[in-house]
């Protein structure tokens, strides 16, 4: 069952990503206390996801144990394919969200990382940005389920 297995925030940009076990959402909006978070927020920036099994891949590849985290997404998923979600209704345990664009690698992570492949390696992998559609809470753990 695809699930939610790690959560990251951070108040600021350009702050190292903070671990969380649970975090609030607000539709439209975003994650509370995130640096992305705002009142009639562009759906491309409210929140991101990840899959888990990219990063163990880029790990294993170049024998580096980055962890899930630091890729500065909001979510690690375990489970799912996120590439073809886009335009799609997923629920993230009580969340409702939409996919609506590919998350690309850029030169922050890159030098957050100090990583001059992520980049390329990334590039149809680093994750999904998505829309909220309902307000709740996300936590570690929680399935998530395709919806259409």
């Amino acid at each position: 069952m695809p699930q939610v297995l790690k959560i990251g925030i951070t108040k600021n940009s350009n702050q190292k990503i903070q671990e969380a076990t649970t975090i609030k959402v607000l539709a439209n909006q975003g994650v509370v206390g995130d640096r992305h978070f705002k009142e009639f927020n562009d759906p491309f920036s409210q929140i991101t996801l990840i899959e888990a099994e990219n990063i163990d891949f880029y790990n294993i590849k170049f024998g580096l144990n980055i962890p899930y985290i630091d890729f500065r997404r909001n979510i690690v998923t375990k489970g799912i394919q996120l590439n073809s979600l886009i335009g799609k209704k997923i629920k993230v345990g009580n969340v409702l969200l939409e996919g609506v664009d590919l998350c690309r690698p850029c030169r922050h992570l890159k030098e957050k990382l100090n990583q001059d492949n992520i980049i390329k390696e990334f590039l149809r992998k680093g994750g999904l940005r998505c829309q909220i559609l309902s307000s709740s809470s996300i936590n570690v753990g929680d399935e998530i389920n395709l919806l259409d």
